[in-house]
C-alpha cells in the first residue's frame, strides 16, 4: 500500500477490541479515483482524572511515570505503544500517528498529586509510552507546564525524546540535571537521514537530535543516548557510528533495546519493510526472529528488551565494547530523592486535603 505523506504506518486497520473489522483493499479502479485527501492530524483533549501512571514491570527501570500525550504523530513504524490506540477504538496503524489525545489539565493534576498527604517523592519518567516532545508541543507546551511543576517543587525526573524541541527546555532540564534532579535521553536510531525520514517521518533528523544532545550537555543536565530499536539487517551496522557521534556531543551514557514487534506491530512493520526496503525485508525479518527465538516476538520479561540466541549475543558484545570506548559507560548517578519541597505559595492548597 502506498505510504501516506509523511506517515509511517500503510494502512488503518481495525483495532483488535472492535466487533466490526475493515481494512482497505485495491479494487483496480484506483487510477480514475480522485487523489484522497491529506491526512490530517486530529487533536482531541482528554480530561484525565489522574496524571502519575504505575507500572510493575521487573524489565522497565521506573514504576512511576508522565505521558503528556496518547497517540504520536512521529509516526515510527517500530514503536511499541502503538497496540495501546486499541484500547480506544482506534487503529494502531495511521490512527495514532494522526489521531493525538493531549491533557490540558496535566500540570494541575500533578500538583495535586504533590500536594496529597500520603505523597511519597520518587522519580518519575517522562515519556514512557509515547514522545513527550512531538510537533503540537511546540504550541500545546503540555511537557513544558509539567517539567515547570517538577522544577517548583524540586521532584527527580528523567525524561526521553527524539526531539530537538526538548532544548527548548534546557532553562528547566540544565539547572535541575546539576542539582541530581534530572536527566535525558535522547533516541537515535540511525544516521541516515533517507532512513530515518522513512522509518520515523515526523521525528526531528539524525543531525537535530545530536543537536538535542550538546544543547542539553552544554547546559548542565546528564545526557544519554538510546539506540532504539536495534534491527538487524537494517540499522545494526550502525550501532558503533551513532554511539560515536552521540558521545562527542556531550552524551555519556547509553542504552539499546532490541527490536520489539507484539500484537499489531508486526504486521505493520512487515507491510512497512515490504513497502521501504523490499530488496531486504525476507532477511530483516529472518534475523529478528533469529533474537526471539523463531518467532516474530517473545513477550518474556527476562529477554523482551534484548532478544536472545548468537544474533542477540553479538549485538551485546557489540555494544558493550563500543559504550567502553567511547566513554559511555559510566554509571548513572542516582537522582536526589531528598530535595522535594512544597514550595511556600503552595501551602494554602495544601490545607484543603487536610
Amino acid at each position: 500500500m502506498e505510504a501516506a505523506k509523511g506517515r509511517g504506518a500503510r494502512s488503518n486497520a481495525t483495532g483488535r477490541y472492535e466487533t466490526n473489522q475493515s481494512e482497505a483493499f485495491d479494487d483496480g479502479w484506483t487510477g480514475d479515483d480522485a487523489a484522497p485527501a491529506p491526512l490530517r492530524t486530529i487533536l482531541t483533549p482528554e480530561h484525565a482524572r489522574t496524571i502519575i501512571a504505575r507500572n510493575d514491570s521487573p524489565d522497565i527501570g521506573f514504576d512511576r511515570s508522565i505521558n503528556p500525550y496518547k497517540g504520536c504523530e512521529h509516526g515510527c513504524i517500530y514503536c511499541y505503544a502503538r497496540p495501546s490506540h486499541a484500547w480506544m477504538g482506534l487503529s494502531p496503524g495511521l490512527d495514532f500517528e494522526s489521531r493525538i489525545f493531549f491533557k490540558p489539565e496535566a500540570a494541575g493534576l500533578l500538583e495535586q498529586a504533590f500536594l496529597a498527604p500520603k505523597y511519597r517523592c520518587k522519580r518519575i519518567h517522562i515519556g514512557g509510552n509515547t514522545d513527550p516532545y512531538q510537533p503540537v508541543e511546540r504550541t500545546l507546551k503540555s511537557t513544558r507546564s509539567i517539567l515547570e511543576v517538577m522544577r517548583r517543587y524540586n521532584h527527580p525526573f528523567t525524561i526521553i525524546t527524539k526531539s530537538v524541541l526538548i532544548g527548548r527546555d534546557a532553562d528547566i532540564l540544565g539547572p535541575m540535571g546539576k542539582q541530581g534532579l534530572a536527566s535525558a535521553m535522547v533516541s537515535i536510531t540511525t544516521l541516515d537521514r533517507s532512513l530515518a525520514r522513512t522509518m520515523e517521518p515526523r521525528a526531528s533528523t539524525p543531525a537535530k537530535r545530536l543537536e538535542a544532545i550538546r544543547k542539553l550537555a552544554d547546559a548542565g543536565c546528564p545526557v544519554g543516548v538510546g539506540f532504539a530499536p536495534v534491527i538487524p539487517g537494517l540499522n545494526d551496522h550502525e550501532l558503533e557510528s551513532v554511539l560515536e557521534a552521540a558521545a562527542k556531543a556531550g552524551a555519556t551514557s547509553a542504552m539499546y533495546v532490541t527490536l520489539r514487534l507484539p500484537l499489531e506491530i508486526k504486521d505493520l512493520f512487515r507491510e512497512w519493510l515490504a513497502d521501504a526496503r523490499p530488496d531486504r525485508a525476507a532477511r530483516v525479518m529472518s534475523l529478528v526472529r533469529q533474537t526471539r527465538g523463531g518467532r516474530d516476538y517473545d513477550p518474556d520479561f527476562s529477554q523482551r528488551m534484548k532478544g536472545s540466541g548468537p544474533v542477540a549475543d553479538l549485538i551485546a558484545a557489540r555494544f558493550k565494547a563500543a559504550i567502553k570506548r567511547y566513554g559511555l559507560d559510566t554509571p548513572r548517578a542516582l537522582l536526589d530523592e531528598t530535595q522535594f519541597r512544597v514550595p511556600p505559595e503552595a501551602r494554602p492548597q495544601l490545607e484543603l486535603f487536610g
